[in-house]
């Protein structure tokens, strides 16, 4: 006869069982969508990133034109935003297709200059005098659509083998 221990999945049963990775999926609520969890790494890199650009702008600002002083920053900061997203947001590691992810990052940055750069440049035709300001808001509002055209470049093409994560 089978006492109540016996009926009982045993303790030792590995995350690695369907049964066991169903009853967790269940409990992660909206975790259980790798989109989700993605999105969340995404965000904590892109304010890391987004930090580090704005503040090497205003850096740059009072020396060299807006457009350089974006240039810039992003592309100081897409080497750090391409290895942080490689590691944290999708999660692969080591060295293989390093190169070719970072060729590829450059290529997003390229997207994301275009984007800001635009931005800035109505900006300036609009209001030829903005203050520096202006120009952080508008890069910052502008990096939001570059950000979500970053994270769906990252996703469905450099990074589309790990979109399981």
């Amino acid at each position: 006869m089978e006492t109540a221990a016996e009926t009982t999945e045993p303790r030792h049963a590995t995350s690695g069982t369907p049964a066991v990775r169903h009853r967790l999926n269940r409990r992660k609520g909206l975790l259980r969508y790798p989109v989700i969890r993605q999105l969340i790494r995404f965000t904590g890199v892109g304010i890391i990133c987004t930090a580090s650009s704005l503040a090497i702008y205003a850096m740059l600002r009072p020396w060299v034109d807006p457009q350089i002083a974006n240039a810039i920053a992003l592309v100081l900061t897409s080497l750090l935003n391409t290895a942080l997203n490689r590691r944290l947001t999708f999660k692969i590691t080591g060295s293989k297709r390093r190169a070719n992810d970072h060729l590829s990052g450059v290529i997003v940055i390229l997207v994301a200059l275009l984007i800001t750069g635009g931005s800035l440049g109505i900006l300036h035709l609009l209001r030829p005098e903005a203050t520096v300001s202006e120009e952080l808001w508008t890069t910052t509002l502008s990096g939001f659509v570059a950000t979500a055209v970053r994270f769906t470049l990252l996703r469905h093409w450099i990074f589309r083998r790990a979109r399981h994560v």
